[in-house]
């Protein structure tokens, strides 16, 4: 009787593990599925190229003249904001993974991904790597501004590659944040609270003005901020030489980032799947 029972449930486990599939073409799948959807929807594709200009442009012609001020870090303007739009563009595109996976709640779509034989990291990993890649055209579109505006790399051409790292590591963040909150809240109307949520961390921070520039009790906030560390990042090579100092901060603070979101989100999914 025990080696009939040992042997049931032997089985059962062998069958439980062939039902499990390689996860990697399933993500890629479900990326080509995102891709599909920006793809079929044009009216999609206009926040991401109209947005980070919108930014580019207004927040370089309204603070242009805090260049004038004793000790800004630049004399010129958009060497400052374009790194700050690239990554506010970045962090913002994961408001399409929040609308996304809204609408696949309400729809029910979500059910059947979640009855497929993919382990469940894959479907929440689809979404951050999506929002990563997608952080790429914003990328484009903010640095050739930049340059037909007049920006330079004083830190030579690793400078637009250290600003792609920031304005990834914020899109695969800001994901992480999405996911969470739509999982909890299982309707696209939560995208709202996503988007605040962006908004006040990115204003709150060195977006705009430097620290030694700010009054008040913003100063504070932004030393505190996660997100300063991570811009100085995305501006090195922009106002001066790449300086490891100014760097490591940021790498670290994504890191930090990335681990209590992806926990978040994970415990969002659970509600879903226990």
């Amino acid at each position: 009787m025990t080696a009939t029972a040992g042997t049931s449930q032997s089985d059962s486990n062998d069958l439980v593990s062939s039902r499990i599939i390689a996860p990697w073409p399933v993500i890629a799948m479900m990326i080509n599925r995102s891709f599909v959807s920006l793809r079929r929807i044009p009216v999609a594709v206009i926040p991401v190229l109209v947005m980070p200009m919108f930014f580019t442009l207004a927040f370089s012609g309204t603070f242009e003249g805090l260049t004038k001020l004793p000790g800004y870090p630049t004399d010129n303007i958009l060497n400052w904001m374009v790194p700050y739009a690239c990554v506010q563009s970045a962090g913002l595109g994961a408001l399409s993974v929040a609308f996304s996976l809204g609408r696949d709640l309400e729809g029910g779509f979500y059910d059947r991904l979640l009855m497929s034989p993919a382990p469940r990291w894959t479907l929440p990993t689809s979404g951050v790597l999506w929002s990563m890649l997608r952080s790429l055209l914003p990328l484009t579109v903010t640095l050739t501004i930049g340059l037909l505006g007049g920006m330079t790399f004083p830190g030579g051409p690793l400078t637009p590659v250290l600003l792609g790292i920031a304005g990834a590591g914020v899109a695969g963040i800001a994901a992480l944040w999405a996911l969470g909150v739509v999982y909890r809240l299982k309707v696209q109307s939560a995208g709202g609270l996503v988007q605040i949520g962006l908004f006040v961390v990115m204003f709150l921070s060195v977006g705009t003005v430097p620290i030694d520039l700010q009054q008040g009790w913003l100063p504070s906030v932004a030393r505190l901020n996660p997100l300063t560390p991570i811009l100085g990042l995305a501006r090195a090579g922009f106002i001066g030489t790449i300086e490891w100092a100014e760097v490591w901060p940021g790498f670290v603070s994504m890191g930090v980032l990335g681990v209590l979101f992806a926990w978040f989100a994970y415990r969002g999914m659970r509600t879903l799947d226990p």
